[in-house]
């Protein structure tokens, strides 16, 4: 098994998902928090999702046995072999926690960040030697979703980025490469552009926003958990494949881009969202939302590996 004792720093949502994750695996995990409830939140999430974790094959699913719990960053990546660090999206708590963490990090140990935004050259200067830190942000929730978008710079050691594909990967991850930073990355922008039509739509009166999630979630939605838009436009092409596509409808799309909104996020637009996710919840309770998600996905997964 390539690394055996691993670390979560943070234990937020992220965190406790990576945490449960890496127990299903069999793996050693040393949870650091500063938060008094750090121990009944993460083992009341284990058990939670102990069973999703089972339907996906990991045969340690639901264990604790092999979990300790620190209010010591330090303390934690201790023998660690691999090292989650999902702090706030601060760089000022994150280049604290390195400079608290390097002096017990192994010679071997990779620190991979979760950070959904931030820079990986602006996290490497919290480091004297970051050539074991890379950015490995994944999508919530890490213990459910595949992706893993993965970082690393010419202050990289030689071979880091392929060792930890090999770790996320041990796992049933799907990695992916950024080869230039971007606020956001990959997938993060992605989304971040779709909401932005989607809150355009909603605050012009097209539809309600129940409606604009409806028309994802059951039209492009379903194509884009196959396959990505690049590739099914290729489809769309026919025999003459992308290129054929983009002459056939490359002009009409080029008008929707230019029509398309830029919506600011102020307190009516605030509001707007608000009730309309109110309207369609319909009384439904974050937790009742959040286990019809997982359902789903799961399901997903499982068809998708039953295919493959």
């Amino acid at each position: 098994m390539l690394f055996k004792n691993t670390a979560v720093l943070g234990a937020g949502t992220i965190g406790m998902s990576w945490a449960a994750l890496f127990a299903a695996t069999g793996r050693g995990v040393a949870v650091f928090d500063p938060s008094p409830d750090t121990e009944t939140r993460v083992l009341s999430l284990i058990e939670h999702v102990a069973e999703t974790l089972d339907a996906l094959g990991f045969d340690h699913a639901g264990d604790t046995g092999k979990i300790r719990f620190t209010g010591d960053a330090a303390d934690a990546v201790k023998g660690a072999d691999f090292i989650q660090e999902n702090v706030p999206e601060r760089l000022d708590v994150k280049h604290r926690l390195f400079r608290q963490i390097e002096p017990e990090l192994g010679d071997n140990a990779i620190i991979g960040s979760s950070t959904s935004g931030l820079r990986l050259s602006e996290m490497q200067d919290g480091f004297a030697d970051p050539g074991r830190f890379i950015l490995a942000h994944p999508f919530n929730p890490p213990h459910l979703i595949p992706l893993v978008e993965l970082m690393g710079n010419e202050r990289t050691a030689n071979g880091v980025l392929d060792t930890a594909q090999d770790f996320y990967e041990s796992m049933g991850k799907v990695c992916v490469r950024l080869r230039k930073e971007v606020p956001g990355h990959i997938a993060n922008r992605l989304q971040a552009a779709i909401w932005r039509e989607a809150i355009h739509l909603a605050v012009e009166g097209v539809a309600s926003v129940e409606d604009i999630d409806k028309a994802v979630a059951f039209g492009p939605g379903l194509r884009w958990a196959a396959m990505g838009p690049n590739s099914l436009f290729h489809l769309g092409g026919g025999p003459g494949g992308i290129r054929a596509f983009c002459d056939h409808l490359g002009e009409p799309i080029q008008g929707w881009w230019e029509d398309l909104g830029k919506p600011q996020l102020t307190p009516d637009v605030i509001d707007t969202l608000e009730k309309g996710v109110d309207d369609m919840m319909q009384g439904a309770s974050l937790q009742d939302l959040a286990t019809r998600r997982d359902r789903l996905i799961l399901n997903y997964l499982l068809a998708r590996a039953r295919s493959s």
